[in-house]
């Protein structure tokens, strides 16, 4: 496995666990503060529930990174976003950098 280099996760995220709703709105996990390269594009995207959204962004984080639909993300600029999907990229044992994409609102 060929690993994204950590020369390239230049920019650092904060992402909260999406874990469910409450009466009072919704509930995430404990922050966690993550290595990622930021690239902020407008295109369109699949939902997991198979709908065509508009992401806004997507980071690029190291195998193994977790965020969950709806996780909130706090980006590089201060600017907070949820996760559309988390996708995880992985060559096959091709000389391709694995890694996880997550295609954020």
């Amino acid at each position: 496995m060929s690993r994204i280099p950590n020369s390239l996760l230049r920019h650092r995220i904060t992402i909260e666990p999406y874990r469910g709703d409450s009466s009072t709105g919704p509930l995430y996990g404990p922050p966690q503060r993550v290595r990622a390269f930021v690239d902020e594009q407008t295109r369109a995207v699949v939902s997991p529930g198979g709908e065509t959204v508009t992401s806004s962004s997507t980071a690029y984080c190291a195998p193994g990174t977790t965020a969950p639909p709806l996780s909130r993300v706090t980006l590089p600029s201060g600017r907070e976003t949820k996760v559309i999907a988390a996708l995880p990229r992985d060559g096959g044992g091709l000389p391709t950098p694995d890694h996880v994409e997550i295609q954020l609102q």
